[in-house]
């Protein structure tokens, strides 16, 4: 029998030996591969960048060796981050020493002094790889140590060093390490720091640690949007009592009385070590049980994803919710699951562990098993004492838990039923907030542009008749898609969830479950892009909804203007224009300030100016009227003509719009590009 190999087809002209195996040496990897070490070259892998460099300044102060930080964005998208701790060495380095432990940090991956325990007994930096990455990742770096009395100072580009440690000097008075960097465009193309992001990062980095005091300062060149100052000074002694306060903004709370508190962990929060590890938590149950929060942190970095942390915060709260049921009695509570009792709950946790362990270099995951343990026996014997002291507090939180978990077996009852019935119910996307009215009359659903316009959009919203909708992104552009991507498309998918009215030929509008669909996008080139493909969608798939008077375009504003006690909200450029001159009487300061996005919005100015139906604007989407189907006259010629121009600027042929373009060029003003 031959050898099955001997079929293979003879080999080709490419060859593969030891000359094309590449080995990558220093930072040459980061650049080569950035994704791996800050998960992509994109806004959020930019920012990345930042908070590494602030997580060192924290570990000196977590550590008791700074008390000050100061982070500041320049014009030209230069970010600063100063410490006044002990500065990082500068001497030669027993094992290189040729080269300073300040050059072997910045241009050696996995080199620092967070290894061994004995210099931090926690830290965010765990591979000593942080620095090194952002030294990597900037075209140009400026690192400056104050350290026994003396400046020394030293520059990069792209991961090399410019020359050696310079000795600046004497200083008096200064000690620490300021760093100066500023991203390589060649990497980070498309992004930009962006002062809300920095700004709530460092006011983040102050509530988990009530020993530091953080200054931010902004270039005045830089926009700003509403909220975020040009310099401040962040110390909150509260810490993550002073973090809930914030975040719940004036929200009626069904336990007035937050839980509170913070305790060491036996053994320093590792097997075997002592001392070090800690654990701080805030969490109430707000009276609407919507928007309820998780925000995690491990040796202060967020953990987005939770983990093991969150993990033992969530059964330290089951677990104490049942025990305290029993003892007195309450047998309803005995069904409850954890999901019926934080859900809807404010909660911010934030612990200090020797030798945690993430998932990934960017650390968004703790996975850390001791993290449950440990998390769970500090907080329960507090959670306890907590239920104790207020009877009647306690008593109307388990009241709450207990319908919320006779409400989800009522729900699991109806769809065992439903299952065995041959009519289904909707299944609707898990990240539609919907609205408490059961009838359509009255009702809206807004569609908008990604998670942080919705989290704003959700707290804007009146609950009882506005539902809320976050897509992700831009959609598909149905025109110019096949049918199979059309299916597969997530976003399409699950608005035809919430609508529940089919497309196509399928379309039943007495089954649409709300009265008016809104389109609600940034007030930008991108948004109304957002909104093209949203009414191409509507137009081609469920064309009855918009000749049937449900398809809306939300108008929010694009610039708030500001004059002593007078408040008015610009659509554009041309409506400001129009403001100043009619609304203002020219006298004194106008403060115009521009809204970057809906998601920067606050929720009290999307709702006056774009959700309130008593204050603002919609624009109906129509669509020319279609011939009678019962004259003798020939189909309406504005149907055709609509179905010509969707199909010019948003089909398969590019050469239709070029061809439109270039026809109407000519008639373009106030381009937005």
């Amino acid at each position: 029998m031959a050898d099955l190999f001997d079929t293979l087809p003879a080999p080709g002209g490419d060859s593969y030996s030891a000359k094309d195996i590449e080995v990558l040496e220093g930072l040459e990897p980061v650049r080569r591969r950035p994704g791996m070490y800050v998960g992509g070259t994109d806004e959020r892998a930019l920012h990345h960048l930042a908070a590494e460099a602030l997580d060192n300044a924290m570990d000196e102060a977590v550590a008791g060796h700074a008390n000050r930080i100061e982070l500041e964005l320049n014009a030209e998208g230069w970010v600063t981050v100063r410490d006044n701790g002990r500065g990082i060495p500068v001497d030669p380095h027993p094992r290189f020493p040729d080269k300073s432990a300040l050059e072997v940090i910045l241009t050696m991956l996995h080199s620092g002094g967070k290894f061994g325990g004995s210099v931090y007994k926690t830290s965010g930096g765990l591979h000593g790889v942080g620095i090194s990455v952002v030294n990597a990742l900037s075209d140009a770096l400026e690192v400056e140590v104050a350290r026994d009395r003396r400046l020394w100072r030293q520059r990069y580009s792209r991961g090399a060093p410019e020359g050696s440690v310079e000795d600046a000097g004497p200083v008096q008075n200064r000690r620490g390490t300021t760093l100066s960097f500023h991203p390589d465009p060649e990497i980070f193309a498309d992004a930009a720091f962006r002062p809300a992001l920095l700004y709530r990062m460092a006011r983040s980095k102050a509530y988990l640690f009530r020993g530091v005091e953080i200054r931010w300062r902004c270039d005045p060149e830089v926009p700003r949007p509403d909220g975020v100052p040009q310099e401040a000074r962040l110390h909150f002694p509260g810490g993550l009592g002073d973090f809930l306060s914030a975040s719940l903004d004036g929200r009626e709370l069904l336990t007035p009385r937050p839980f509170l508190g913070q305790a060491e962990f036996p053994n320093g929060g590792s097997v075997g070590d002592s001392g070090g590890g800690s654990v701080e938590w805030a969490v109430v149950w707000p009276d609407d049980e919507e928007d309820g929060f998780c925000h995690s942190y491990c040796n202060t970095i967020p953990t987005p994803e939770g983990g093991t942390h969150e993990a033992g915060l969530r059964n330290a709260l089951t677990r104490g919710i049942k025990a305290y049921a029993e003892l007195i009695g309450n047998r309803r509570i005995a069904q409850a699951t954890g999901d019926d009792v934080v859900v809807g709950t404010a909660m911010l946790l934030s612990v200090f562990l020797r030798n945690p362990q993430f998932q990934g270099q960017t650390k968004e995951r703790l996975a850390s098993a001791e993290a449950t343990r440990l998390v769970e026996g500090a907080v329960r014997d507090h959670f306890d004492h907590w239920l104790s002291a207020d009877p009647g507090m306690s008593r109307v939180l388990l009241d709450r838990i207990a319908e919320r978990a006779e409400e989800r077996q009522r729900r699991r009852q109806q769809r065992e039923s439903a299952r065995k019935s041959p009519t289904r119910k909707l299944r609707l996307p898990g990240k539609l907030a919907d609205c408490t009215r059961e009838s359509a009359a009255g009702t809206e659903i807004f569609l908008v542009e990604g998670d942080s316009a919705g989290g704003s959009a959700k707290q804007a919203r009146d609950r009882e008749t506005q539902a809320i909708l976050p897509l992700r992104g831009k959609i598909l552009n149905v025109a110019s898609a096949t049918a199979d991507k059309m299916r597969a498309n997530q976003e399409l998918s699950d608005i035809v969830l919430a609508l529940g009215c089919g497309i196509g030929s399928h379309y039943r509008d007495e089954a649409l479950r709300y009265e008016r669909v809104i389109i609600m996008t940034d007030a930008d080139v991108d948004g109304a892009h957002i909104a093209s493909l949203l009414m191409t969608f509507f137009f081609r798939e469920m064309s009855k909804l918009v000749d049937n008077g449900h398809l809306f375009l939300a108008l929010p504003p694009l610039y708030r203007m500001t004059q002593g006690d007078v408040t008015v909200y610009a659509r554009d450029d041309a409506h400001r224009e129009e403001l100043l001159k009619t609304t203002f009487d020219g006298r004194g300061k106008i403060e115009v300030s521009r809204f970057k996005g809906l998601g920067e919005m606050p929720a009290r100015f999307l709702r006056a100016t774009t959700m309130d139906p008593a204050q603002r604007t919609l624009l109906r989407v129509k669509l020319p009227e279609r011939a009678d189907p019962t004259a003798l006259e020939s189909a309406d010629e504005g149907i055709e003509r609509t179905e010509r121009l969707v199909e010019t600027l948003m089909g398969r042929r590019p050469e239709l719009r070029f061809d439109y373009i270039q026809k109407n060029a000519r008639f373009a003003r106030d381009l937005d590009v």
